[in-house]
């Protein structure tokens, strides 16, 4: 009777052992299973898609640079940008994903911004993950290859900076 307690008390613990380890495993699959299903974060929206009739390239190159708040003083503040081209040129080079290296207001770091249009309406430049007209985007006023005149579309910042004249350098 000594040898058959003996023995079931093995026979347990194989048992248990047995037990343990299919729980273990068990558990080791529901974990497994749970990582395959857990859904994944979504990816991040698509960049949206603008038109525009100035494609990024037409803006490379220096630039003279000023400002005016009235608009009687364009013709005068345009002179101005003009004479900046010798003595401090504002550059504008190609950005890294087909925009253009500019910086927003009140940012000291160049930011790649695009030309972006919806439908038929006004022409902005600004970031491309923003939608055309946004707080961070300047309207295009005048644009002839020569005189990029832009206005902040935020007022605030519109109120302080004024509308900005770039004048290409030749």
């Amino acid at each position: 009777m000594t040898k058959m307690i003996a023995g079931s008390k093995s026979g347990v613990g194989r048992t248990r052992r047995a037990m343990l380890t299919g729980a273990t495993l068990t558990l080791l699959a529901l974990g497994l299973a749970a990582c395959e299903t857990t859904p994944t974060a979504p990816p991040p929206p698509a960049r949206p898609q603008y038109t525009s009739p100035i494609p990024a390239e037409r803006l490379v190159g220096r630039w003279g640079l000023a400002a005016y708040h009235r608009p009687d003083d364009a013709t005068r503040t345009e002179n101005q940008a003009r004479a900046t081209c010798g003595s401090n040129p504002y550059v504008i080079t190609a950005g890294p994903n087909g925009g253009v290296m500019m910086y927003l207001a009140d940012d000291n770091k160049l930011t790649e911004l695009v030309s972006k249009q919806s439908g038929n309406g006004p022409v902005y430049i600004g970031p491309p993950e923003d939608p055309a007209g946004g707080e961070r985007d300047r309207q295009v006023v005048r644009f002839d290859g020569n005189v990029l005149v832009l206005k902040f579309v935020d007022p605030e910042v519109a109120k302080r900076y004024g509308s900005m004249i770039y004048v290409r350098c030749s």
